[in-house]
């Protein structure tokens, strides 16, 4: 890596308006970068920049040969040939200042950072400062002075957190989740943010941490202390010691890893609630509201009071709000607090962790969702069987959906709008059609969130582009097949959209959908993995392929997304729920090319449950219907758009990132989602299924990384542990007893521990009172103090398990 290439910052520009030679690059800094200074310049100084007395915007380099750097001093991967150069994101800041003494009346200028890191929105603050700097005394200096000052910017002690890791702390509102990475010692390893190893980020398991019981200990003793737990608190022993010479679970307490999750009175726990992570019930994505509860706050809850901190036997601090957070933390994990010196002045910046490459800035999905949920009536133009799965009734944000996956050229149109907010709508489409950054890529690569004439021959020849221009000269150009007018809410579908792209795969007469007899077995239950997309059938003919339907599932998804809004819920609950659209997505092409061609390159294969004698048994995969008529419907219903897709980039992108994850993933062997939707719906599920199921988790999932990949599939807003807590109630023993191997695995860990947290009392008072049963019988057999393992028919567990307190003594 070369030095430049560890910069948070390559370079730094300034651009400023002439009134007689127009837009200009003053200056580049450190060194020219060897493009067109005209681009640059007409980027940097955006149409209609002198009507707005401030405006930021946001363009990339390095997508495509015409805005490729050649510095002098070439960056590695820009200096071979043979190479795709890094793309580099500008964060440019123009300003409007009026002045009676020059001619027009204002002085216009503009500067900008380069950087490789997504969330550019971090250098706002510095980038203010230096721009003021400039406009009180113009020279180079102040450009050198904002390069010096970010590139001094520490992160190396800023933990680099894993796909699995990310996935969770962006579904997590909890503000300790991976705190142990926060720690000296984690902070000590760390070498480098940017060229750290995954593997260097493996916490010890926590165990039962004496130090972590003593601090449950000091808060019970505080609430008895206030008098909120008198009666229950005097009737709870102390750990080991038990009551009237029998133990009992619930006259006991039951130490998560580091935090005493006192059985018997919950009073002090849910003092102290906090609003859950998902939405109401009709807005879950399970649909049944399950789990709106699974994430109260608890008192004496501190799940990152682990090993890898050193000894803490502190109370919580007392001056937070947060009751996760203990004095000494960091204020909220799901960012690195560090500062920028400007001039003598610290600038506190908030770099947030669970960012990925296709999520560039500070997107907004709400935004783009209120700007584009007008009446259907606003899209115009022709039916295309890629675009419109509901026919007249496609929501437009579905339609752009649909437009962003099946490769269309689309313009978000902002006349007299700042060309900042044109930008904001390209980067939260890219975000949309990605799944947040969490599924597809390769949107952002054809990404310019602010285009303009003076390059327009050269973005528009990009297939697929995603451009933001402000220009109204482009709506009449006609070289896009899909226009959204972020000023009125319209979309407008290109006139020539089936001469541009020909409808393909059934609707243009390819081979008769196969229909699959046998695989999928009928079954009751409560919903499917395919819930939000079903679509009721239609016939083969093209007129049919554009029936609307007003129960349609895509439109009753975006009208729960819509209800959630106007609840207040967040962005990051809409992220979620759109996440989890384009992972169903997915895995349904993955079963349609199944049945058209007889295999499937991104997905499982489609299988069912076959219970053998012995060991012979095997699981199923693949997508879940509601039974196989449903399937057909769904699978016919959306052949157009998966078809449409499948002739893409991002199609053979996520080819290859399906083939690497099967080698590299942590869980191996079998298809984890599968086997979480089965239980979470499935109501008459086999004895034998759900045994293999536990018994493969408990087998599969030891190490760290395996249970954070587990705990990525189980977000909260979708009832975290639920669908495995079931097992806790299950009729046989057996069950039972291998969910409870399971979550005393996760518990080793303090992420789980935190998911155990959020189990509601009833879940976590059968966890509590089975592991008690299953060490009391083990204890029968060997010294006190130790525990038996489970026999092996039950499971396989970590060698670790030795360590872990159940409230026995």
């Amino acid at each position: 890596m070369s030095g430049s290439e560890a910069q948070h910052c390559s370079f730094v520009l300034l651009a400023e308006f002439d009134i007689d030679r127009g837009a200009q690059l003053t200056y580049q800094f450190p060194q020219p970068l060897g493009t067109d200074e005209g681009l640059l310049a007409n980027l940097m100084l955006p149409d209609g920049a002198e009507k707005q007395l401030e405006d930021w915007t946001i363009f990339f380099l390095n997508q495509t040969p015409f805005n490729t750097i050649a510095p002098v001093l070439a960056l590695d991967g820009a200096s071979k040939e043979d190479d795709v150069p890094e793309l580099l994101y500008v964060l440019n800041l123009v300003r409007t200042k009026h002045d009676k003494t020059v001619r027009r009346g204002a002085v216009v200028k503009a500067m900008a950072i380069c950087t490789r890191h997504p969330f550019i929105q971090i250098f706002k603050p510095v980038l203010l400062l230096a721009l003021d700097d400039y406009f009180s005394a113009p020279s180079q200096d102040c450009l050198a002075r904002l390069f010096d000052a970010i590139n001094s910017m520490d992160l190396s002690p800023a933990p680099l957190l894993t796909r699995s890791e990310k996935l969770i702390m962006r579904t997590s509102e909890r503000k300790d989740v991976f705190a142990e990475k926060f720690s000296p010692h984690s902070s000590a390893e760390s070498s480098s943010h940017l060229s750290r190893p995954k593997s260097a980020h493996r916490p010890t398991a926590s165990g039962g941490s004496h130090t972590s019981f003593d601090e449950g200990i000091i808060m019970r003793t505080k609430d008895r202390a206030d008098g909120r737990n008198s009666e229950a608190s005097n009737k709870t022993p102390v750990q080991g010691h038990p009551v009237n010479g029998q133990h009992s679970p619930s006259d006991s307490s039951f130490s998560l890893g580091g935090s005493a999750v006192w059985v018997g009175d919950e009073s002090g726990l849910m003092e102290h609630a906090v609003p859950p992570a998902g939405a109401p019930s009709h807005v879950g994505s399970n649909g049944n509201g399950v789990g709106a509860g699974a994430n109260r706050g608890r008192r004496s809850t501190d799940a990152s009071s682990t090993s890898s901190h050193g000894p803490v036997s502190r109370p919580m601090n007392p001056g937070s709000s947060d009751p996760h957070l203990r004095a000494g933390m960091v204020k909220d994990t799901h960012f690195f607090q560090t500062t920028i010196d400007y001039k003598g002045h610290q600038l506190p910046i908030k770099m947030p962790l669970s960012t990925f490459p296709e999520e560039v800035g500070d997107y907004s999905l709400i935004q783009l969702i209120q700007t584009f949920s007008n009446p259907v009536a606003n899209i115009t133009g022709p039916l295309h069987p890629h675009l419109h799965t509901n026919g007249s009734h496609t929501h437009p944000i579905i339609l752009l959906f649909n437009a962003l996956v099946t490769g269309k050229r689309i313009i978000f149109l902002g006349h007299n709008r700042p060309a900042g907010q044109v930008s904001s709508y390209v980067l939260s489409a890219c975000a949309l059609g990605s799944g947040c950054g969490t599924v597809l890529q390769g949107f952002i690569d054809r990404a310019f969130p602010y285009a303009n004439l003076t390059n327009r021959e050269e973005w528009e020849s990009i297939p697929a582009y995603i451009a933001g221009v402000t220009n109204p000269i482009f709506e009449s150009g006609g070289s896009w097949d899909l226009l959204c007018d972020v000023g009125s809410g319209r979309m407008v579908v290109s006139k020539d959209i089936h001469i541009s792209h020909p409808p393909s795969g059934v609707a243009a007469g390819a081979p008769p959908l196969i229909i699959r007899t046998g695989t999928l077995k009928a079954e009751a239950s409560i919903g499917s993995e395919d819930d939000i997309g079903r679509v009721p059938g239609r016939d083969r003919d093209q007129r049919s392929d554009f029936t609307a339907k007003a129960d349609n599932a895509d439109n009753m998804f975006i009208e729960d997304i819509i209800t959630a809004i106007n609840y207040h819920f967040g962005e990051s609950l809409v992220r979620a729920r759109f996440t989890e659209y384009v992972q169903r997505f997915v895995r349904l092409a993955s079963r349609y090319e199944e049945d058209v061609l007889g295999t499937t390159t991104i997905g499982f294969p489609s299988a069912t449950f076959i219970e053998g004698p012995g060991d012979h048994s095997h699981l199923g995969s693949g997508i879940v219907f509601l039974d196989e008529a449903a399937g057909s419907r769904e699978l016919a219903a959306n052949a157009s758009r998966i078809e449409g897709w499948r002739r893409t980039a991002t199609y053979h992108g996520y080819q290859e990132q399906f083939k690497r994850s099967l080698s590299v993933n942590a869980i191996q062997g079998f298809d984890v989602v599968h086997q979480l939707w089965r239980l979470r719906h499935v109501k008459n599920m086999q004895d034998a299924e759900v045994e293999l199921i536990m018994r493969t988790f408990v087998e599969t999932v030891q190490a760290y990384d395996q249970v954070v990949e587990l705990l990525a599939l189980l977000p909260p807003h979708s009832g975290g542990l639920l669908p495995l807590s079931f097992g806790l109630f299950h009729q046989q023993e057996v069950v039972r007893d291998l969910t409870v191997d399971l979550f005393t695995q996760l518990r080793q860990f303090p992420v789980g521990v935190q998911f155990l947290q959020a189990l509601n009392h009833f879940q976590r008072y059968a966890y509590v009172r089975q592991a008690h049963a299953r060490e009391s019988r083990g204890a029968k057999d060997v010294p006190q103090g130790h525990l038996v393992p489970p026999p092996a028919t039950y499971s396989r567990t970590p060698s670790s398990r030795s360590d872990l307190n159940l409230g026995a003594g």
